[in-house]
């Protein structure tokens, strides 16, 4: 059994229910809240692992209450999202949320999102200086493995290795336009494009979506965000992966 804590919020009890069956049948222990009240009552009484975290709560607001959250805890948040909610789910990204689900979902996504934050979070400061593997050793299982700019991306397995060979914690929408890129360097790719590539909706020109999750990214790989070397803006058309890569693995 585990010790760690899900929190599940949602004004949905169905929701809740379904989600606490299966985290209980998987070893976690789980709290329920429908409110932004009941949030602040849950992380006050104990140490709470990981929040799955609905946009639309009634009178709530899912993406104020993770501005809130992360004001005060670093605790890892999944939002759920609906369907077509693309924007929700881009600005719930911006104010610190780690991941993203949408409904309808099958449960076992749910879990496996789960521990993939939880590993992702939880592996920065378990992982001993002296037990990070090298680039060479990151890819064990034979996955494909991209070397840029003194990092390195193993998209099979959503883990990337910064230049100091620590795993560098990315959302699994940051990981898949990532991964946009790294299969197609140094083509410009439009905003058009770029929206279809990571399974979004159609974008306009008034879309800031792409643009918002391309400055998130780049916060996380670029040496200096404000003069990016690797992923370039092509003014009028979109964006290139600009830098070279090296492709290790079939």
């Amino acid at each position: 059994m585990t010790d760690q804590t899900v929190l599940i919020v949602d004004d949905d009890p169905r929701i809740r229910t379904l989600l606490r069956n299966v985290l209980e049948a998987d070893g976690f222990a789980v709290e329920e809240a429908e409110t932004a009240d009941g949030v602040h009552q849950a992380l006050s009484q104990g140490p709470i692992s990981l929040i799955t975290l609905d946009i639309h709560l009634g009178k709530d607001n899912g993406v104020d209450l993770a501005r809130e959250i992360r004001r005060t805890s670093e605790v890892p948040i999944i939002m759920v999202t609906g369907k077509d909610d693309v924007i929700d789910r881009i600005v719930g990204l911006e104010v610190g949320a780690d991941d993203y689900i949408t409904k309808p979902f099958h449960v076992r996504e749910v879990t496996a999102r789960i521990r993939s934050v939880l590993r992702r979070s939880g592996d920065k400061e378990q992982v001993p200086q002296q037990e990070v593997s090298t680039p060479e050793q990151q890819n064990p299982n034979g996955s494909r493995s991209y070397c840029f700019d003194g990092m390195t991306a193993v998209p099979d397995e959503m883990r990337l290795m910064d230049r100091n060979n620590r795993e560098c914690i990315l959302t699994s929408g940051d990981f898949k336009l990532l991964t946009v890129f790294l299969e197609r360097p140094k083509r410009v790719l439009s905003r058009d494009q770029l929206m279809s590539l990571i399974g979004g909706t159609e974008w306009n020109p008034l879309d800031r979506a792409i643009d918002n999750q391309i400055a998130r990214l780049r916060k996380k790989i670029e040496r200096d965000p404000s003069t990016p070397k690797i992923i370039k803006t092509v003014r009028g058309i979109g964006y290139t992966m600009a830098c070279d890569i090296k492709v290790n693995g079939p």
